[in-house]
């Protein structure tokens, strides 16, 4: 495969399994739409023997704020980050938000700002968030780093119970699998420590016994946070992607496509001549909601149809 790769055009997966294990890219490392990667805007149908999926990302509750067009096409994926903070209200208007959408299939993951749907995360502080720490005289809550968002947001977000119940527009994936027209979809939420947020685990062991449940014959992972080396770049210049995702990926699982988001400065697409990488981030840094839907096709497996 050459350093050109036209988006819709999915990379061979019997190459993947059988060629010569993916590393580092060896030439220039595409970071972004304009660099290494044909692209194009998705005209008319995705027709009978392709797959439309629509990617975006990190979309805050700025979704009555979005001034772009979403592309048809048959499944709608949301890598996470789809509130604020994941207080119920939110996590409401963002479901009637996708339930407009047009797409057959719509699948979501929670991001780090879904603390309402991390009961690892919310339980510490479920009970009672403002109550005083022993000797301290702070509250658990003010040992969080706030993000900008008002404490009290954040506290009746933790407190929050059942509130995957409220998404009844779409499918949540939480370290889980689904399979349509074929081919195998795999969501999950977990990234590296970032912000003290929801979903985080230390780098290491930690995260590689998330990454460990993703099934190998995975054809398209969804996941909240970048694999180290693409779409991770962060403006103070640190890469906050995952070691042990990034080697999970291009050594076992080789999906045809990765789809994340978390870090927004991050958006675009990337590839390392096999896998094509996705930050479908649609928050640009400084958090406004002007980064278009990302289009792919996939081309149906043998025998399946989309009746």
């Amino acid at each position: 495969m050459s350093n050109l790769v036209e988006v819709g055009l999915n990379p061979s997966r019997n190459q993947a399994r059988h060629g010569q294990l993916t590393g580092y890219w060896s030439g220039p490392k595409p970071t972004s739409l304009k660099q290494g990667l044909a692209t194009y805007l998705p005209t008319g149908w995705a027709g009978g023997e392709r797959v439309r999926f629509v990617c975006m990302s990190d979309t805050h509750s700025l979704t009555p704020h979005i001034r772009f067009d979403i592309p048809y096409g048959d499944v709608f994926i949301h890598a996470g980050d789809f509130t604020r903070c994941g207080r119920e209200e939110e996590v409401v208007d963002f479901n009637k938000w996708i339930g407009q959408l047009p797409h057959k299939h719509k699948l979501v993951i929670a991001g780090n700002h879904e603390l309402s749907f991390d009961r690892t995360f919310t339980h510490p502080l479920g009970s009672s968030p403002g109550d005083r720490a022993t000797h301290t005289g702070t509250s658990l809550i003010d040992q969080i780093p706030t993000l900008g968002i008002p404490k009290d947001n954040i506290a009746e977000a933790v407190k929050t119970t059942n509130i995957k119940n409220c998404l009844t527009n779409c499918t949540y994936l939480e370290d889980q699998e689904i399979k349509l027209y074929g081919l195998k979809i795999y969501g999950t939420p977990w990234q590296p420590e970032f912000c003290k947020w929801a979903f985080n685990v230390p780098r290491g062991e930690a995260c590689l016994s998330k990454w460990d449940q993703i099934p190998s014959d995975t054809d398209i992972l969804v996941t909240h946070t970048p694999p180290v080396g693409h779409g991770d770049l962060c403006c103070s210049g640190i890469r906050a992607g995952c070691v042990e995702l990034l080697t999970t990926v291009q050594h076992r699982v080789r999906p045809k496509y990765h789809v994340f988001g978390h870090i927004h400065e991050g958006y675009g697409i990337s590839t390392d001549g096999k896998i094509i990488y996705i930050n479908a981030s649609t928050c640009d840094l400084n958090y406004l909601p002007t980064n278009p839907a990302i289009v792919f096709d996939v081309t149906l497996p043998l025998g399946c149809t989309k009746e």
